[in-house]
């Protein structure tokens, strides 16, 4: 066991719990039980055995630290001040919660990127992140490390409450861990007993140790006040050697140094703010709020120093690594760049992407495939020039067609046996690889992508939020996305799953047309650095609209909506589509006259973003005579087809017949399209 100054650390967590104190008490809001209750946890992992470096926190081999019990937020706030790094200042403690603050409720990575590794808050979440950045960490070692240079062997320590864990997303992100043996994850389990509303016995009896050890974790069960105890499991957890992912059962006292809610579930929120002023006095600490010990100022300005050498020696064995191995570097610093771009979140400057189109051959003429089989061939050039881009899928690769590589070898999944394989299988685990995906994307080095079917996005929801709220570059595969599955019935087709998803902020939903909107859709999900992209693809044949160039197909679909078919008469229609519905206000508008427009408009989240101008130039307000299709619940339409138009969608659940059989029986034609057009009156 390394050497532990217990007098300073000590002193140090006396300071945290009163930080956490005075601002709960200030803002009348919080949660105090866990920054109380793992006090000297955190002056262990801050003050002696996190390797990080508050001067640089975009080192890459810095270990991740990952709150996943967010509700304490003030235990992160404070450590990260206490440390010193540059944007978590006083003030920013004293504002804990208030508007335009770096420290709001629960951990969010735009708002205090240095040092906030993730969003955290909803439970289980922050498990699943990491795990997902200890995935990304040992593919990073692989990719990367060579024998003579090793840049990459960082660990990500998690820390998670009873919540935490009995939610589904940890148990099955910790069920992928174990298997995979990611033994770089160190799992702290802070075991206080207590849940929000009553003490963890009233809705918990399992033996979590014997449960983790089945996953395939070596466990450890301490007393997590002590401070020898948890170095001490802490250090053998890094030291193990055993292949497996560790876990710690850290039993603490929730809210210690409030006697009058310590070990209860008044604890967990801020019920004993009104007792801190008396618990301040018992803990040595003077009247003076947000009081910092001078002997602990000191210490952890020597703490910088060391951690600032160590950054500075491994930078020399990087720079080494650099001058050895430049095509390495040079596909290394794209994560970099990507990385800053995320902590910057004010640079919305756009990848170019002439090279990633020029890369996709065109479709044949002939072509008549489902935008899924689409999405497999413009996947396999885009992954040979952009090699951070990996993939996964939940147990549906078969279906999902996003395998980077040859589907029916399956020779290059990711594995304990194959760690820079760039296909994850992770399982019948929707929720946790979304979850998992978003660890991976904050980590920093690599793209994520994932698959499964469009309907199970409601298993994944809660984890595409959180993607969208961190501006995380991730890519949804989501197939089968409408009633044209069709025998697989109602339950696996989505209809209301679409518009579901395009109400959630910065997320950006792409549901193409065609093959050549499938090239621009991948291509857009590639540019985008700012936030999570899903594409919506076709079970179903669609036909090559080749009426429409190719060019506009796959421009059209970055800028969200474009002109698919120009009138050549007055302009009197608009019909508007999106995805395999799209053929059909094509087909209608031969029929309906030649001062009909029709136009795509595969996202509606990337159309919103374009000048005025360009709206306007495409959906004119002079025309009200407007008519929609797609094979959804229609309200996400109304917007485009205004007061006087139609949208044609499906108000109902689907039924299990063939596809074709379905779109018919529910009107999703073109002679619909047709009859709905002619029943608006003339402008």
């Amino acid at each position: 066991m390394s050497s532990l100054n217990k007098e300073a650390l000590a002193k140090a967590a006396t300071v945290a719990r009163g930080l956490a104190m005075d601002a709960v008490h200030a803002s009348n809001s919080g949660h105090l039980g866990l920054p109380l209750g793992c006090a000297e946890i955190g002056a262990v992992l801050f003050g002696h055995s996190l390797k990080f470096c508050p001067d640089h926190p975009e080192w890459l081999n810095r270990d991740r630290f990952v709150l996943s019990a967010g509700h304490g937020s003030m235990f992160l706030y404070s450590w990260l001040f206490l440390t010193g790094y540059p944007d978590m200042t006083l003030d920013e403690i004293k504002n804990f919660r208030q508007l335009g603050s770096k420290t709001p409720g629960h951990p969010e990575l735009t708002h205090a990127p240095s040092g906030v590794e993730t969003t955290t808050g909803p439970l289980g979440q922050g498990v699943g992140n990491a795990v997902g950045m200890a995935l990304s960490a040992k593919m990073a070692e692989a990719r990367f490390n060579t024998k003579e240079h090793e840049i990459f062997d960082h660990h990500i320590v998690v820390l998670a409450g009873d919540g935490c864990m009995q939610e589904g997303v940890a148990m099955e992100s910790l069920e992928f861990c174990g298997h995979q043996k990611l033994d770089n994850l160190i799992l702290i389990y802070d075991a206080n007993a207590v849940t929000l509303d009553a003490m963890a016995k009233v809705s918990q009896s399992e033996n979590t140790a014997e449960r983790l050890d089945a996953m395939g974790f070596d466990v450890q069960t301490i007393e997590g006040n002590d401070m020898d105890q948890f170095l001490t499991a802490y250090d053998r957890a890094k030291q193990a050697g055993s292949g497996k992912p560790q876990a710690i059962i850290a039993k603490t006292l929730i809210g210690k140094g409030i006697p009058e809610v310590a070990g209860t579930q008044k604890a967990h929120g801020e019920g004993g703010a009104k007792f801190v002023d008396e618990a301040r006095k018992n803990l040595g600490l003077p009247a003076e709020h947000y009081f910092v010990f001078p002997e602990t100022t000191k210490f952890f300005a020597d703490r910088k120093q060391e951690l600032n050498a160590a950054h500075d020696e491994w930078v020399k064995t990087f720079d080494a690594w650099k001058a050895a191995n430049p095509e390495k570097a040079k596909e290394l610093s794209v994560s970099s760049a990507l990385s800053q771009q995320m902590a910057e979140q004010t640079d919305k400057k756009t990848a170019d992407v002439a090279p990633l189109f020029a890369a996709i051959p065109e479709f044949p003429a002939d072509s008549k495939i489902a935008t899924r089989k689409a999405g497999q061939d413009v996947l396999q050039p885009l992954a040979k020039i952009t090699p951070l881009l990996i993939g996964g899928s939940a147990d549906l690769y078969g279906s999902t067609l996003n395998y980077i590589g040859d589907l029916k070898a399956r020779d290059d999944d990711f594995s304990p046996e194959n760690r820079t394989g760039r296909n994850i299988p992770f399982g019948i685990r929707e929720h946790g690889m979304c979850s998992m995906m978003n660890g991976i994307a904050a980590h920093g080095v690599f793209r994520p992508s994932g698959a499964t079917f469009l309907v199970f996005a409601d298993y994944c929801r809660a984890s595409i939020r959180l993607a969208a709220l961190s501006h995380l570059p991730v890519t949804y595969v989501f197939t089968h996305d409408s009633v044209g599955v069709g025998e697989d019935g109602p339950t696996h087709q989505p209809v209301e799953t679409i518009p579901g998803l395009r109400i959630i902020p910065n997320l950006d939903v792409i549901r193409p047309a065609d093959p050549e909107e499938t090239a621009g859709a991948w291509v857009a999900a590639l540019e985008r650095s700012d936030g999570p992209t899903l594409l919506a693809l076709s079970r179903q044949s669609v036909p090559l609209l080749k009426e429409i160039p190719v060019k506009t197909r796959r421009e059209g679909v970055l800028k969200g909506g474009y002109i698919a078919r120009k009138e050549t008469a007055a302009l009197d229609l608009i019909l508007l589509g999106a995805g395999s519905e799209l053929q059909h206000a094509m087909k209608a508008a031969e029929t309906l006259g030649a001062g009909t427009r029709v136009v795509s408009i595969p996202c509606f989240e990337r159309f919103d973003r374009q000048p005025q101008e360009y709206k306007d130039e495409v959906l004119p307000k002079s025309c009200r005579r407007r008519v929609s299709i797609e094979a959804t619940v229609p309200v996400s339409w109304a917007e485009y087809v205004g007061l006087d138009g139609v949208s044609i969608g499906i108000s109902r659940f689907g039924m299990s017949a063939p596809g074709d059989t379905v779109m018919k029986e529910l009107d999703i034609t073109a002679e619909q399209v047709i009859k709905v057009a002619n029943g608006l009156a003339k402008s």
